[in-house]
């Protein structure tokens, strides 16, 4: 289950690569925009503001997710991403931190080039932190004996969940796409108590809170908490440096 709160508690921090991604696409007059992994709206917002004249498609697999982008007026519905298919005037697709999270996704990318028009923008950024210690610790901490039985299982091969840039290019430009593909490190400064748990609570951790009840819940972020502020240290200041890297691509169909 996603919780819409706790996703937007870094709205700003979460929001730099969407811009950064949909700045690339040279867009000018799209017929249909379809934003895939649409959350709870906040973004998808800003690409009816770009493009006003384009039918605007929004989807995401949670539940939750969907009926905070329906509140802010998004007429955004229940999909899973493998689902999909293009419309036929579909112009641009945009998928924002939702493929690391679809196994097989690089022959997913390939269907979409064949389905999509002549000229279409295809336009995606996924997280490759993967083996940053925020994910080393919780893996480490789900694969120990106190939580190796109800929790290993959970935690997925992480190494491989995304491409680098040029294994995305390749993929794309097989397939005849003009591609631009890269990979940006944020240096993002956190607040508060434990905040890189904070961070974590709502993306990575999701799986891990959907098995375990409150009480297990609790007592595993007890038990990651110190873990983290080992690796990731409050300063003086009290803000916390958190590296995220993450890796871009914008294509263009042939």
């Amino acid at each position: 289950m996603w919780d819409p709160a706790k996703y937007l508690a870094f709205t700003d921090h979460r929001s730099r690569p969407f811009f950064d991604l949909v700045a690339r696409i040279s867009a000018d007059a799209p017929r249909r925009v379809v934003d895939l992994g649409c959350g709870p709206g906040n973004l998808t917002e800003t690409l009816a503001k770009r493009w006003p004249d384009a039918a605007l498609e929004a989807s995401d697999s949670s539940p939750e997710m969907v009926a905070a982008a329906r509140e802010r007026g998004i007429d955004a519905s229940v999909l899973d991403v493998r689902e999909w298919q293009p419309a036929p005037n579909t112009d641009v697709v945009v998928s924002n931190a939702v493929l690391q999270w679809v196994p097989g996704h690089d022959e997913l990318l390939a269907r979409w080039v064949k389905q999509l028009p002549h000229g279409a923008w295809l336009a995606f950024q996924v997280p490759g932190n993967f083996d940053a210690p925020s994910h080393l610790r919780t893996r480490e901490l789900a694969g120990s004996d106190a939580w190796h039985d109800r929790l290993a299982s959970l935690v997925l091969r992480e190494d491989d969940a995304v491409l680098d840039p040029g294994g995305y290019a390749a993929i794309l430009s097989d397939a005849g796409c003009e591609v631009d593909a890269w990979e940006t490190t944020y240096l993002q400064r956190l607040t508060g108590e434990d905040p890189v748990l904070e961070w974590v609570t709502g993306t990575a951790l999701r799986p891990i809170r959907n098995v375990l009840p409150d009480d297990e819940w609790q007592r595993f972020r007890a038990e990651l908490a110190p873990l983290l502020r080992a690796d990731y240290p409050r300063r003086a200041d009290g803000t916390t440096w958190f590296p995220f890297r993450r890796v871009f691509v914008v294509a263009r169909t042939p």
